[in-house]
C-alpha cells in the first residue's frame, strides 16, 4: 500500500486530506508540525508527502529543504499545500517541491479529486523505473 505523509497544522484540513487519500486505498499518517514531518520522513520513508509551509516548529520551507539535502529522504516526491500565493510556487519548486497548489484550489469539501488527482500524478511520474 502506498504511503503519503500528510504534514498539516490545520486540524480539519489534515483530517479532511486524510480521509480523502484513506477513501482513495492510501496509506496515510499525519502530523501537525514540522519538526514531526522530518523525523517520520527520515524514519518511516512515506512515497509521498504533502506539505504545508506555515507550520508549528519548524517552516514547511525548512522541512523541504532539509528533506532534499537528506540522503535518507530526498528522493520523496513532495507536493507543497499552501495559504501562501502561487507567487512562490517557483521558489518552492526549486527547492525540491514537484508540486505547488494553493489550499483554495484542492475542492476538499467536494470529494478531493484534484487532491487525488495530483497524488496520482506525481506517484505515476516518481516511481522508480525498473
Amino acid at each position: 500500500m502506498t504511503a503519503v505523509l500528510v504534514v498539516e497544522d490545520s486540524r480539519f484540513i489534515r483530517t479532511t486530506m486524510k480521509q480523502v487519500l484513506v477513501e482513495a486505498g492510501f496509506d496515510v499518517i499525519d502530523v501537525s508540525d514540522g519538526e514531526e514531518a522530518l523525523r517520520l520522513a527520515r524514519n518511516g520513508g512515506p512515497d509521498l508527502i504533502i506539505l504545508d509551509m506555515l507550520l508549528p516548529k519548524m517552516s514547511g520551507e525548512i522541512v523541504l529543504r532539509s528533506l532534499k539535502q537528506d540522503p535518507t529522504a530526498k528522493n520523496i516526491p513532495v507536493i507543497v499545500v499552501s495559504s501562501l500565493p502561487q507567487s512562490n510556487a517557483e521558489k518552492l519548486k526549486s527547492e525540491g517541491a514537484i508540486v505547488y497548489i494553493e489550499k483554495s484550489k484542492l475542492d476538499l469539501m467536494t470529494g478531493g479529486e484534484k487532491l487525488l488527482s495530483l497524488v496520482n500524478a506525481v506517484l505515476r511520474t516518481s516511481k522508480p523505473k525498473v
